[in-house]
């Protein structure tokens, strides 16, 4: 067996992986303050509580964009697993090619990894994470570069701050493009518009690629509800990042 972790803005999600086959996976609160005591409890409380069988694991892999958790959870990881660990990025190197002035994020390269290793090349991943990020990979397996721009909640919860009378609202698929109150309104908004703002990206990126039939394949918690309305998406994968870790370690191991 083998323990992926993804350390990312948002959440923290453990994958257990037996071969390639993702038996379980669970989610903790990144934000949240916690002990490595704490940490460890939560995770062998899941294994316990689903009858998940922890001393099968054999190797621990962890991809982290969060570096100050890094000590804690670590800690945590050696004192209630005691398997050994791999750090993508560190002890596990990625054997991506980066065409950009900048290294890439451990959680968009392995993501990239794992798209092109699922889905072929070239392909554009989009990641509806914290910040919804699309990012193209050429048909020699390269990346060539991407976009950055603010997550569905990030937006909304911007709003609901800067006015006043708009109320905090659950992001869930609209009734019409046209609401009758302020809640179906501000869905509508949410969704069309970042509809409406990925069909552009995606666009762009083909044109620069050079090939308007590149597959994109989304992932992160809300892609399937802005894939439900667009047919730029050709196929959401939630699952993305804790395969791309799974990958990483088995091409060097």
């Amino acid at each position: 067996m083998l323990l992926c972790i993804d350390v990312g803005n948002t959440t923290i999600v453990f994958g257990l992986f037996d071969g390639p086959e993702l038996r379980a996976k669970f989610h903790l609160t990144t934000g949240a303050v916690r002990t490595a005591d704490e940490i460890g409890l939560l995770a062998t409380g899941f294994f316990d509580r689903f009858r998940l069988d922890a001393s099968a694991i054999q190797n621990i892999v962890v991809g982290s964009v969060v570096p100050p958790l890094m000590y804690t959870l670590l800690h945590a990881l050696e004192k209630y697993f005691a398997r050994p660990l791999h750090v993508v990025g560190e002890t596990l190197p990625l054997g991506l090619v980066n065409l950009c002035e900048e290294p890439l994020g451990v959680d968009r390269a392995v993501t990239g990894v794992a798209a092109m290793a699922m889905y072929g090349t070239p392909v554009i991943v989009v990641d509806f994470g914290t910040a919804t990020k699309a990012d193209a990979f050429n048909a020699a397996g390269e990346y060539m570069g991407g976009v950055i721009c603010p997550g569905i909640q990030i937006s909304m919860d911007a709003l609901f701050a800067r006015a006043a009378k708009l109320p905090r609202i659950e992001l869930k698929k609209p009734r019409a493009a046209i609401g009758v109150n302020t809640v179906e309104q501000m869905q509508a908004g949410a969704v069309y518009g970042y509809v409406g703002g990925v069909e552009g990206i995606v666009a762009q990126i083909r044109a620069e690629m050079g090939g308007p039939a590149v597959p994109v394949v989304a992932t992160g918690g809300l892609a399937p509800l802005i894939a439900e309305h667009t047919a730029s998406i050709a196929a959401v994968d939630r699952n993305l990042t804790l395969h791309g870790l799974r990958l990483v370690f088995e091409r060097n191991g």
